[in-house]
């Protein structure tokens, strides 16, 4: 495999696993509200839901997607009529990564709002600060530590994504052959042991480098929250 094609893949899994996160973080964090704040019936569906991708093959997920955002399934006819196709596309792969990554998103937002002490948010309304005011300056800060760790757990997750996405985007080279596809493709052929390892270790440094920032800046954030 050439220089090129290896730097194609990895800046192609860098989008897709960035797009996931851009669009994911933000329900991830609604649902996290939601689950941590709000009791309603049906809170444990929800839930379940939630982790449903996480502990269902991740095979069947695909699929269910597949039938849902192809070309025929009701969702994917609607994009479709907006000009947004996901089936065999790497907004698919996206799709798919963000999926599979949403409960690694939501487990460390839920339990950061349920560990925050909602006596300093009671305090600030005392004092006059608006609701809006009370989460930019107040709620948000301090659990913007578990917001990183779950964007960091879900993209390290969405660049290592195979079973969903190759179900319902197929090994498209230079659409939707991520890291992890690329590695099983070359698996499969005698000669591509070297580029395996390549991809192996570019996989490894990405994922450690996710984790190392994320810590990086956790410190940075306690050390302003302490000054």
């Amino acid at each position: 495999m050439a220089e090129s094609d290896i730097v194609g893949i990895v800046l192609l899994s860098l989008k897709i696993a960035a797009t996931a996160m851009v669009f994911a973080v933000p329900l991830a964090f609604l649902v996290a509200w939601i689950l941590a704040r709000c009791e309603f019936y049906g809170k444990s569906l929800l839930q379940a839901l939630v982790t449903l991708p996480l502990v269902m093959p991740p095979v069947v997920t695909g699929y269910l997607l597949l039938v849902a955002f192809g070309r025929n399934g009701s969702l994917g006819k609607a994009f479709h009529a907006i000009g947004i196709d996901f089936a065999f596309e790497w907004k698919g792969a996206a799709l798919a990564a963000a999926v599979m990554a949403f409960p690694l998103l939501v487990r460390p937002m839920r339990l950061s709002i349920e560990a925050l002490d909602r006596g300093l948010e009671e305090a600030a309304a005392t004092l006059g600060a608006s609701a809006v005011t009370r989460f930019f300056t107040i709620t948000l800060p301090l659990v913007l530590p578990g917001v990183i760790a779950g964007a960091v757990l879900g993209f390290a997750k969405a660049l290592g994504e195979f079973g969903a996405t190759i179900t319902f985007v197929s090994n498209i080279p230079g659409e939707t052959r991520t890291l992890s596809l690329a590695i099983y493709s070359l698996l499969q052929s005698p000669a591509g042991d070297r580029a395996v390892i390549v991809l192996i270790a570019i996989s490894a440094l990405l994922a450690i480098g996710s984790v190392l920032l994320s810590e990086w800046v956790g410190r940075r954030i306690a050390r302003r929250g302490r000054s």
